[in-house]
């Protein structure tokens, strides 16, 4: 059957009996299509088509970007199912169909066909099944051998998603400064009202009454707004994050969503076989094509931002945590001082209960604490591995100077044909423009991540200063008589000490890298966009460095 199939091309001498036999022995034994390895051999392409478009006595079909399916058919057919079964309807009537088939006289092709479109009335054409394949590729929106979760509008859905809980962990932050707002408010209420119980212990009722009570009343409202602005962010603080990115590989692997929802989870599809050499020769690659490799890096730079966002979001809890345990301390820096101050009657049980509800808070707040610094030494090790790798430009047109052999320096035609107009190439120069521009938002959510980095360490060392604050005061206000109580004073000291110290190793470095991204040292300028007008119309608005 083979023989007659290639009957024009044993006539033409362009093939042997005897090397197709070889070759019908070699794709049985490889699992490879016979009309590749002709092609191989050296039996042109056009050659191969025209036999086989004589055997079956129908035209052929060659693949072609311009061969573009009905919305209907790329919608209701399984092209899945197509690209095994080797068989694609070009248009579909009430009674008739034209098919493209790589075998039109396969009875289970005709079955298949006729079970799928209920049609008897069939006019075949033939293609080649690597062309098929690629025409169906196509119109899935795929490059060569690339699943059906790397099409453009499946990398959109993705960047949804990602754009989705970006917007949830912001309200997170959001929600956790609050908090940490409304343990300002708790801290502040507290010590109005402690100093209206001093006050009142000192001088009694007498004519400081009625300023003792508004301090203790004012104190007690802004203990109870804070305490307000606060719940909600425990409620965050139970949230378990899940920080972790997948590697990219620029795009010859997909990023793709499971399960799409609250809880969706993200994860790579393996390495497209030749997708790497696909990528490599960008200058050979149609308008289409490019646009999908962008598509890609959009998304795997979205996936980057997520994963900061992530972890900005962890060192925000680790923030609030501190913030809590600097209200902790307080309270038992206060109850401490009542206890040794007032040691009889009920300013025992004042200071004790204060002492215990420091405690616990404390306690509770370094348990945020140590999530957050493992956020923060994982957004270092990101950040400086992103760093260290080429931009989306260097990649889409790397530099002379990094070519191996100076025949490398030399830039192939693209690929130009007739249904390629201006407009495509521009739409694909828009991509790249986008892609950039993602690119660009990745800078800038790095320098975010490490801003936030060099404010979790200021807040390590206001924690330290406050927990030294207290030890220092209690050790100056009562002296150094009580042993135990001077041990205490100098535990407290050093405890600060160390925090202090601990954060500068945070927020030091952290301002070195601050200090290299020219967003925080020069005046910035962002277009005001009325978009009825050019462009270059546009107003801008100037934000000087010293007015921020």
């Amino acid at each position: 059957m083979k023989n007659k199939t290639y009957t024009r091309l044993i006539n033409r001498g362009l093939v042997t009996p005897q090397k197709l036999a070889q070759l019908q022995q070699e794709a049985a034994d490889q699992g490879r299509d016979l009309n590749d390895l002709l092609i191989e051999s050296g039996v042109p392409k056009h050659e191969l088509l025209f036999s086989l478009s004589e055997h079956y006595g129908v035209p052929y079909v060659e693949y072609d970007e311009g061969v573009v399916l009905s919305s209907q058919i790329v919608r209701t057919m399984d092209l899945e199912h197509l690209k095994h079964a080797l068989w694609l309807p070009l248009s579909i009537t009430r009674d008739r169909a034209e098919i493209v088939a790589c075998a039109p006289d396969d009875p289970e092709v005709q079955k298949d066909i006729h079970s799928t479109l209920q049609t008897t009335n069939i006019d075949f054409r033939v293609a080649l099944p690597t062309d098929l394949i690629r025409i169906i590729e196509h119109n899935l929106d795929l490059n060569p051998g690339f699943p059906r979760a790397a099409g453009r509008t499946q990398l959109a859905k993705v960047r949804t998603f990602l754009a989705d809980r970006r917007s949830l962990l912001s309200s997170y932050r959001t929600a956790l400064a609050k908090g940490r707002t409304g343990l300002a408010f708790l801290r502040t209420g507290v010590s109005f009202m402690m100093i209206a119980f001093v006050l009142f212990r000192v001088f009694g009722a007498g004519y400081l009454g009625i300023a003792e009570a508004l301090l203790f009343v004012s104190g007690g409202v802004m203990a109870l707004d804070g305490i307000r602005w606060y719940l909600p962010a425990r409620k965050i603080s139970g949230k378990t994050l899940d920080c972790i990115a997948t590697t990219p590989t620029k795009g010859t692997s997909v990023l793709e969503v499971v399960d799409p929802g609250d809880d969706s989870e993200f994860r790579r599809t393996g390495e497209v076989a030749g997708a790497d050499d696909l990528r490599r020769d960008w200058d050979t690659l149609s308008p289409v094509m490019r646009r999908r490799f962008l598509a890609s890096d959009r998304t795997d730079l979205a996936e980057e931002r997520t994963a900061l966002a992530c972890l900005r979001t962890t060192m925000a809890k680790a923030r609030t945590g501190l913030s809590f345990t600097r209200t902790g301390i307080s309270f038992i820096g206060l109850g401490i001082a009542m206890v040794r101050q007032f040691p009889t009657g009920w300013w025992i049980a004042a200071g004790s209960l204060l002492i215990a509800l420091g405690s616990v808070k404390t306690a509770q707040g370094f348990s945020w604490y140590f999530s957050g610094r493992r956020a923060a030494e994982d957004s270092t090790r990101s950040i400086r591995a992103e760093e260290d790798k080429p931009g989306i430009w260097r990649s889409v047109f790397p530099p002379a100077v990094t070519c191996d052999h100076p025949a490398q320096a030399r830039t192939p035609l693209p690929m130009i044909k007739g249904f390629l107009s201006p407009g495509i190439w521009a739409t694909t120069g828009l991509a790249l423009e986008r892609t950039l521009l993602a690119e660009r938002r990745n800078v800038m959510a790095r320098l975010r991540t490490i801003m936030a980095r060099s404010r979790t360490g200021m807040t390590f060392i206001r924690t330290g200063m406050s927990i030294s604050a207290v030890g220092l005061g209690l050790l100056i206000t009562f002296g150094t008589e009580n042993v135990l109580w001077t041990i205490f004073d100098l535990a407290l000291m050093t405890i600060g000490v160390l925090f202090i110290a601990d954060g500068l190793t945070w927020h030091l470095p952290a301002e070195a890298m601050r200090k290299q991204f020219p967003y925080c040292l020069a005046d910035m300028e962002i277009a005001a966009p009325d978009y009825g007008t050019p462009v270059s119309t546009w107003r801008k608005a100037v934000f000087s460095h010293d007015d921020l």
